[in-house]
């Protein structure tokens, strides 16, 4: 469909567009959008980081369920989840060097354990994408709540304009979008670090102060408040475990990335993933430990759970997150240092998804290459990133943020499930790749370095496993369902479209010596409401194409108009028969159907060339009162067998108007081939 028939002026939109997204970039330069370590560390690692914004705050909310005691696990909890990170971090080192080409997970599992378990890691993470964008930005809309009383009550709103915000930059680029969030994922990074190195020296010279909520008691709640038993208790630190292990999401990231590094890409995107490991582990153990050390109190249900002197603090009370709590005592003589770590916090955590932006489309185009998606995904946009990937990831998101209200508490129930899922199955592949490469390598330095890499990818397999089973017994009843049911939900759609892709593949496919075979005879027709100049311009092309045999019909509606047609056309003496269709019941597409079957089934090898007069008009509102007929007709024909149809423009005064707009939009667009510069051979 001509892009003047929308409802949309094509100057205006295509100025809009430029002004959001850019100028266009052509496939040549891809190269230029490739990224160095220090971009890719903020545009890949910033969902990792940002975890420290609600990891800890997650595990201190679930071990307040059984009261005050229970917060002396949560140390215990967080060096369990940094180790976890550790190997994690070790293996994925081994996947990026041995799989480079940005499959990730999907092609090791894909590769090594077959269709079947590559399909479950790709729905798996991109459920987990998904999830990633409405989690952050979610808990960045909190944020932005409890700094903006305004915002109080609109957090759905304002989650979804950065869901917004996060689509226009990276349909900008990747590299583009990477530059813009750098600044502030640094910043993040300096200030918490910043902030953990001021606090512990403070603690090294006794001057570190408590939380302001130090003098604060907390009340267990449910089975826990008569006492705690040892399962019980042992369940809820697993439980705490497991939401603690959010801080994981966004590991694998790196390794569907890999394409987007500059050379050497491998080694590139290991280092970075050391970098992210070993930041994001240094600043969670840093909160954690300070948290203790300043006895902060921080519960699921603050309103009733905190208590002053025995009494509830009451619904007025407003619980700061933990690293809003650290920061007002670490930085209590120095207000700046507090706004710097709230607002840092609050911009990491909407950039977090930016890595959910990046790993997201990629996967997609995989995907599609695979035939497992529609194949528009596999395109590039203007920018050469995958458009139409970020697209539906920002629909996707937003759906998730308006069905739960943007409430963190809600959505991370069904938060890393998908990516443990992932983890598991890709630790498993990466173990039969290293046993599969060393029943044919001779190489004795080689093999040692690959039954080192085996060993470290077991140990992966293990712990990941481990968590894998934590976190769906003590998630599962709390939302984890709901992101199985939507991996399942995946995991058929996507086999029924690579079936369908199949099917089609197979009925086009040309078999053994088959030839072209040319049709006995063509039969044209050309449909004609009026006499008039597109009737005439339709006529002749018809009779352009030498058909064998070439007729006029129309529909007799109105017998008064039939005639007067009859009367024009033998007036103008058209050297090609009229043929009126009687339509009792006044219809126009059912009598000329009825008519081209009975043709073809007539004479089953002729095609059946139907021309069709349109008008082409250059505003929205014409093309409302115009070619309605032609289009249902039209849609109606591609179903019949033997049938080709054929659209004879005729463009009205109003279309110059149109093309008049396209030229001023590829002029405005660059789209305008430049002279090339001379060379100093053409001097």
């Amino acid at each position: 469909m001509p892009s003047n028939i929308l409802g949309v002026t094509p100057a205006l939109g295509d100025i809009g567009k430029r002004l959001l997204i850019g100028r266009k970039l052509r496939s040549t330069q891809l190269g230029e959008t490739l990224l160095p370590k220090r971009i890719a560390l903020p545009v890949f690692a910033s969902d990792a980081l940002s975890s420290v914004a609600y990891a800890p705050d997650e595990i201190f909310l679930t071990l307040s369920l059984a009261g005050l005691t229970a917060f002396t696990f949560s140390w215990k909890v967080a060096i369990v989840v940094a180790l976890v990170m550790l190997v994690v971090v070790a293996s994925y080192r081994q996947n990026v060097h041995a799989y480079p080409s940005g499959g990730g997970d999907y092609e090791v599992a894909n590769t090594n354990l077959g269709p079947t378990a590559g399909l479950t890691v790709a729905s798996a993470l991109l459920v987990d994408y998904v999830l990633t964008v409405a989690v952050s930005i979610s808990s960045a809309a909190q944020y932005a709540a409890s700094a903006i009383p305004a915002l109080e009550g609109h957090q759905a709103t304002a989650a979804v304009v950065a869901v917004l915000f996060l689509t226009t930059m990276n349909l900008r680029g990747v590299r583009e979008s990477g530059t813009a969030f750098a600044i502030p994922t640094y910043v993040f990074m300096v200030t918490i670090l910043g902030m953990a190195a001021w606090g512990f020296g403070r603690m090294l010279f006794g001057d570190l102060p408590d939380a302001a909520t130090a003098s604060f008691d907390i009340a267990p709640e449910g089975q826990f408040a008569t006492g705690a038993g040892g399962l019980a208790m042992a369940f809820l630190v697993l439980r705490a475990f497991s939401s603690g292990c959010a801080a994981l999401t966004g590991v694998e990231a790196i390794s569907n990335g890999v394409p987007a590094f500059k050379k050497p890409k491998s080694k590139n995107a290991a280092t970075t993933l050391l970098l992210l490991g070993t930041i994001s582990i240094a600043m969670m153990i840093s909160v954690v430990t300070l948290a203790n050390v300043m006895k902060v109190r921080f519960a699921e249900d603050p309103a009733t759970q905190l208590l002053n002197n025995g009494v509830p603090l009451g619904p007025d009370y407003h619980q700061d997150p933990v690293i809003g709590q650290l920061a007002k005592g670490i930085f209590d003589h120095f207000s700046p240092g507090f706004y710097l770590v709230a607002a840092a916090t609050g911009v990491i955590l909407v950039l977090a998804a930016n890595t959910a932006f990046n790993g997201f489309p990629v996967l997609g185009s995989i995907l599609a290459k695979d035939s497992y998606l529609p194949k528009q995904l596999h395109t590039r946009g203007d920018r050469l990133a995958f458009s139409n990937g970020i697209i539906i990831l920002a629909a996707a998101a937003i759906f998730l943020i308006l069905a739960f209200d943007a409430e963190v508490t809600r959505l991370i129930q069904l938060y890393i499930v998908g990516v443990f899922v992932s983890f598991t199955i890709s630790q498993t592949g990466m173990v039969r790749h290293w046993t599969r490469l060393l029943r044919t390598e001779t190489d004795s330095a080689r093999r040692a370095q690959m039954v080192r890499s085996r060993v470290i990818n077991a140990i992966g397999l293990t712990m990941t496993g481990t968590v894998l089973v934590i976190v769906l017994i003590t998630k599962f009843t709390h939302g984890a369902y709901i992101a199985i049911i939507a991996m399942v939900v995946l995991f058929v759609m996507m086999k029924g479209i690579r079936r369908h892709y199949d099917t089609v593949g197979q009925e086009m496919a040309i078999e053994g010596d088959e030839q072209l075979m040319l049709p006995s005879r063509v039969h044209a027709i050309v449909l004609v409401s009026k006499l008039h100049k597109p009737t005439l311009r339709a006529l002749a092309f018809a009779k352009a194409a030498r058909p064998y045999t070439l007729e006029a019909v129309t529909v007799d509606v109105d017998r008064a108009e039939s005639e007067t047609l009859q009367a024009d056309w033998d007036e103008h003496n058209i050297p090609i028969p009229l043929k009126r269709l009687a339509s009792p019941y006044r219809e126009i597409t059912r009598p000329i159907l009825q008519y081209v079957r009975d043709i073809r089934r007539q004479s089953p090898r002729d095609v059946v060339m139907v021309y069709i007069p349109e008008y082409v008009v250059g505003h929205w509102w014409e093309h409302i009162l115009h070619n309605q007929s032609a289009l249902r007709l039209k849609g109606r024909l591609l179903f019949t067998p033997g049938v080709m149809v054929t659209s004879v423009p005729y463009q009205l005064i109003s279309s110059e108007a149109a093309q008049e707009r396209q030229d001023r939009v590829e002029r405005v667009a660059g789209q305008v081939r430049r002279p090339a510069r001379k060379t100093s051979g053409d001097r």
